[in-house]
């Protein structure tokens, strides 16, 4: 099983646009009548470090353009003028668009000196960081360019991102993916937990699905790109961070019927750091692969991800190698 990077890699780079200027990575995608479309998270600057959820399309899944010229999210749309939006993931169930994110209400600065206190910024942040938690919330769009803020689906007392809907009901409810911690979790590592609903409002208390269990993810794990029904079972990518925080790709696995049940996860990452781009991006932040946005188009697996909090890869592999992958028993480590 070898996963393939796009001889055109890194597919999407800061530009153009001011409020993008600085950073583009992370992104959501999704096959919509036959166009390939990503959400990209982007921001026009460090400090702070606002981000904006710009719309791309594509005829090929390669070379992409903007359908608009502005952001399509905002923090203002969700009230929140000051803060960021981030990490989006993206679902259709019936004719209605689902964008999950994570937020903030005040956004960070980033590379700042040592000591450097956000209070400075924010003033009316009496207590530092911890006001400004990362939450998530889903945003609905009948057009992928128009959305609006639907409601949080999470806890204010609570950390927590990574969040992922499923593509359809489970069992008549809505499904979602989360990796809570702070509160409660404080002590525990950072794991991929999954919740329910009947009505994207009030979710069911989070369940344990998968902690961290291999040298590669040794620190933390966390839900990367929406799951995908297989004949095998819910296909889906999840990250993985180790004691040097460099960010790996796993997969999982999960029963169609009952996903609280996994089936099949890797032993060893998928993919890793490996070219220049993957491995230098930000100032600040290096080793990164992180997908939020996979699609299957002719049977391929397109993965679009994140490389170093600064630019887009694209990597593919055939659906069905990487379910026998998984099936074989995800390699020994």
């Amino acid at each position: 099983m070898r996963i393939v990077r796009c001889d055109k890699n890194p597919i999407v780079t800061p530009g153009l646009f001011a409020w993008r200027k600085a950073t583009v990575f992370n992104p959501a995608a999704i096959v919509h009548e036959g166009k390939f479309y990503l959400f990209e998270r982007a921001a026009g600057s460090l400090r702070p470090w606002l981000c904006h959820i710009g719309l791309l399309a594509s005829d090929d899944g390669v070379r992409f353009s903007h359908v608009v010229d502005k952001p399509v999210f905002t923090p203002e749309m969700m009230g929140w003028p000051q803060g960021s939006v981030q990490d989006p993931r993206v679902v259709k169930l019936d004719d209605t668009f689902y964008m999950v994110y994570a937020v903030r209400p005040y956004a960070i600065h980033v590379g700042q000196r040592p000591g450097f206190d956000i209070k400075e910024y924010y003033p009316e942040l009496k207590d530092g960081t911890v006001s400004n938690r990362t939450r998530s919330a889903i945003a609905v769009s009948k057009d992928l360019v128009h959305w609006e803020h639907l409601d949080f689906c999470t806890p204010e007392a609570v950390d927590d991102r990574d969040v992922i809907l499923f593509p359809e009901k489970i069992g008549g409810r809505y499904a979602l993916l989360r990796r809570p911690q702070g509160g409660v979790y404080t002590g525990k590592p950072p794991s991929i937990y999954i919740s329910y609903s009947t009505d994207l409002k009030d979710w069911s208390e989070p369940e344990l699905l998968a902690a961290p269990k291999f040298k590669w993810e040794g620190a933390k794990i966390g839900g990367s790109t929406p799951p995908i029904r297989t004949e095998s079972g819910w296909l889906f990518l999840y990250h993985g961070v180790d004691k040097d925080v460099v960010y790996r790709v796993g997969a999982m696995l999960l029963d169609p019927d009952d996903p609280r049940k996994v089936l099949a996860r890797t032993r060893i990452a998928i993919m890793e750091p490996t070219d220049d781009y993957e491995r230098v991006g930000s100032p600040y932040i290096g080793n990164v692969v992180f997908p939020c946005g996979a699609v299957v188009n002719d049977g391929i697996l397109h993965i679009y991800y994140g490389c170093c909090d600064y630019t887009i890869g694209l990597a593919t592999v055939p659906v069905v190698e990487l379910v026998e992958f998984l099936l074989m028993g995800g390699n020994e480590e």
